[in-house]
């Protein structure tokens, strides 16, 4: 497996408040990575220097098989390349239909009136069609995404993402508000979607991540603290001091 992203001695301080330590990490592609800690590990800044909204002040933060660097570039630039990010909060357009919440999310040449015209060509309706089964709104593509449980919005967002055609998504605390239920089928679509994609998801729920079956990262004072299986990560002395608590 390929390495897809990989950061090197990223550190980035805030008032002089180091957010991120020397932090180095990788993931390859495709790959479903967990990323947890505590409250302050920085695990949100880690993402906004991923996605171009942090700069940080030494470091390396390089993509794809060529290597490239993404320091500088802006955030749609880094979007473009494929990097797409699933905020806490879903942000859908709530007056539109799944359809045409997803339709305007299409991976089209950008213009002036691009965001205006939604494309109705089989191609993206074939495309629509299968991102809605992916993400289980096939039954939904007729309706206003406001009337939408709160999973479903969150699973429309991470459709329009992959409307966007990422080679990496990261998904921000996936779990929290969600029914058991619909936590169970977020944990099974995020794995089919890790069997194409790098994947890495931001979450405090222990049992989702479990769900997950895969690497875990643990950030904590902006570095990384383990990495391993969840067992191996849970039973490490320092990581129950400072997150799990005895």
């Amino acid at each position: 497996m390929n390495t897809l992203l990989e950061l090197s001695g990223v550190s980035v301080s805030f008032d002089g408040f180091r957010a991120i330590d020397n932090l180095s990490f990788q993931i390859g592609e495709p790959e479903l990575r967990a990323v947890i800690g505590p409250n302050g590990a920085g695990k949100t800044t880690f993402m906004d220097i991923i996605t171009g909204k942090t700069r940080p002040d030494s470091g390396r933060v390089t993509w794809g098989e060529s290597g490239m660097s993404l320091l500088g570039l802006s955030e749609s630039r880094i979007a473009r390349e494929g990097i797409g990010r699933k905020f806490q909060k879903p942000t859908v357009f709530e007056a539109q239909t799944v359809r045409e919440n997803l339709a305007m999310a299409l991976r089209n040449p950008r213009g002036p009136l691009s965001v205006l015209v939604c494309r109705t060509t089989p191609e993206a309706t074939a495309r629509i069609d299968a991102i809605a089964v992916q993400t289980g709104l096939e039954d939904s593509l007729g309706r206003p995404a406001g009337e939408l449980s709160h999973g479903q919005k969150q699973w429309l967002e991470i459709g329009m993402l992959l409307a966007q055609e990422p080679r990496l998504l990261l998904v921000d605390e996936p779990a929290a508000g969600m029914t058991p239920a619909e936590r169970e089928t977020s944990a099974a679509r995020l794995l089919e979607a890790a069997r194409r994609l790098a994947v890495v998801v931001v979450e405090d729920d222990m049992d989702f991540v479990r769900r997950l079956n895969c690497r875990v990262t643990v950030l904590n004072e902006g570095s990384v603290l383990a990495e391993g299986s969840l067992d191996h990560v849970t039973g490490n002395e320092q990581v129950i001091d400072v997150y799990l608590g005895r």
